[in-house]
C-alpha cells in the first residue's frame, strides 16, 4: 500500500468512527450503521451480537437522555494491508437526563477497540469491541452566565436534521 493510499485508508476509518458517534447522538440508526459492514458484530459488555441490532438497541436506549455528545479522543490506525486494519479510540461520552426534575449529568470514558475491512472499496467496522474505563454521575450546578436561549437548542435537530445541513 502506497502511503497517499495509508492516508485516504485512516481518513476512511476515521470518518466512519465518526458517523457512528454522530448517528448515535442524532438517534439516527441509519447513520450508526453506515459505520459497519452488514456482518459486523459488535461487544457493547450490555449487548454482544450483530452490529445493526445494536445500533436499533442504542437509538431506543438513547430516548431516555435529552442530549449526548459521544466525543472522539485518540484514534490510533494500524493498516495492515490493504483491506485490513485495526483501530483504538479514546472517548468520553456526556450523557444528559433529568431525574426526579433534576438535570443530570452522566460522563462515560471509555475505549473501542475495532478491527477494519475494505470492501468493494468501503473501510467499515467489523468488530468492535467497547472497553469501559470509569464513569461519574453527578447533578448540574448553575448554568453559563451566557444567553443560552438564544441558540439553537440541541434537542430541536435531535433525530431531526436541520435543513440545508445535511452530513
Amino acid at each position: 500500500m502506497q502511503p497517499g493510499d495509508r492516508a485516504a485508508a485512516a481518513e476512511a476509518i476515521r470518518q466512519a468512527a465518526l458517523r457512528y458517534c454522530r448517528g448515535v447522538d442524532r438517534l439516527d440508526a441509519g447513520l450508526m450503521r453506515s459505520a459497519y459492514h452488514d456482518d459486523a458484530t459488535d461487544d457493547h459488555g450490555v449487548f454482544v451480537g450483530s452490529a445493526a441490532d445494536l445500533c436499533r438497541r442504542v437509538v431506543q436506549s438513547h430516548r431516555r437522555y435529552d442530549a449526548t455528545m459521544h466525543c472522539v479522543l485518540n484514534h490510533a490506525i494500524d493498516i495492515t494491508d490493504d483491506a485490513h486494519a485495526t483501530g483504538e479510540i479514546y472517548n468520553v461520552t456526556y450523557l444528559l437526563r433529568t431525574v426526579d426534575g433534576v438535570r443530570q449529568l452522566d460522563t462515560w470514558w471509555g475505549r473501542y477497540l475495532d478491527r477494519y475491512e475494505c470492501r468493494d472499496g468501503r473501510w467499515a467496522i467489523v468488530h468492535r469491541v467497547c472497553v469501559h474505563e470509569w464513569t461519574r454521575s453527578e447533578p448540574l450546578g448553575a448554568v453559563m452566565p451566557i444567553e443560552a436561549h438564544r441558540f439553537r437548542q440541541g434537542h430541536q435537530d435531535r433525530a431531526r436534521p436541520v435543513e440545508g445541513y445535511s452530513l
